[in-house]
């Protein structure tokens, strides 16, 4: 099929890569020239500057604020068009088309869940939907056949096909993906000031708490703000948490004991984390943690991985710590 992606920073440019790589012909279009070309020599697809075709499916990969009016442009610029998006917020962006009078029965909204703390056209990736969640968000008005359309292409780049209610899927982000963000920036922002001696001393923990602190701030911004409906309800229940545990913590020093309230909320915390979603989306499992010290030198971690091969061992999973003053 001809596509036509609109945007192309991580996303745009690894949907081009991907559908380029699956035999689609793709054009691109961007407001900002050398994010095109960008994404043009790396293989995601043609500049659409100066073309006159039409495209069979548009992708709108912009930000959530201004999705609706991109979506709302190409329906009217391409009449014959499937369109779809990929912002990271859905219900907004499906009550601005229909205030606007669009054409609800070609529009099937979508967004992939997936992306990397680092952004624009060169973070692009062909693989980066790959195993991923996809989730398409079509109004009752959607053209089925349109919404088959959509999720064949969902179906080339390798991502995994999940259909939700735009509302339903905006409660789950925030919940998911949303307000994480927003508490690792939180607590990464409480190191911006803090004394470098105090820093010294981060361990893996932390990073892995404020890994995703270092996502694009305008991007994320303006995620925040267009599902700030979904997502204040999650900081209330996150602030009235904190509050209890900030009182906990105050009788526990008095005392001089842990106080039953904070090891009830740090085992609220074992239930949630043990919910999460194992490997091929099924239930958790429960697996043995094996701590090894690697040489940080070349080889070291293949021979690694390949002496655990050759004993029957299937990793589930490789975390890497480095000590602090060591060569490990």
């Amino acid at each position: 099929p001809r596509v036509l992606v609109i945007g192309t920073g991580l996303v745009g440019t690894s949907l081009g890569l991907a559908l380029t790589a699956a035999g689609a012909r793709v054009w691109l279009s961007d407001p900002d020239p050398a994010a095109v070309e960008v994404a043009v020599a790396m293989g995601a697809g043609q500049s659409a500057d100066g073309w006159q075709g039409s495209p069979e499916l548009v992708v709108v990969a912009v930000p959530p604020s201004v999705t609706s009016k991109v979506v709302a442009d190409a329906l009217r610029a391409y009449p014959v068009a499937t369109v779809t998006d990929v912002a990271s917020v859905k219900a907004p962006i499906t009550a601005g088309l229909r205030e606007a009078g669009a054409d609800l029965a070609r529009f099937v909204g979508g967004h992939p869940m997936a992306g990397r703390e680092v952004h624009g056209p060169r973070a692009g990736r062909a693989d980066l939907f790959d195993g991923r969640p996809w989730i398409l968000t079509p109004d009752a008005a959607a053209d089925p056949e349109r919404v088959q359309f959509v999720a064949g292409m969902v179906a080339a780049t390798g991502a995994v096909l999940r259909v939700l209610p735009p509302e339903v899927h905006d409660r789950a982000v925030a919940l998911t993906s949303h307000t994480p963000q927003l508490v690792a920036s939180l607590m990464a922002a409480r190191l911006a000031g803090a004394d470098d001696e105090l820093v010294s001393v981060s361990g893996q923990g932390l990073r892995d708490v404020v890994r995703i602190a270092a996502s694009d701030p305008g991007l994320w911004s303006d995620i925040l703000t267009t599902n700030a409906t979904a997502v204040v309800p999650v900081l209330l229940a996150l602030q009235q948490d904190l509050s209890g545990v900030m009182a906990a913590l105050t009788r526990a020093a008095a005392a001089a004991t842990a106080d039953q309230e904070l090891t009830a909320v740090l085992a609220r915390g074992n239930t949630g984390a043990s919910r999460l979603p194992a490997k091929h989306g099924g239930a958790a499992t429960d697996y043995v943690s094996v701590p090894v010290i690697v040489e940080d030198a070349p080889g070291a971690l293949g021979r690694l991985f390949l002496a655990a091969g050759e004993a029957g061992i299937n990793l589930e999973d490789v975390r890497i710590e480095h000590t602090v003053g060591r060569l490990t």
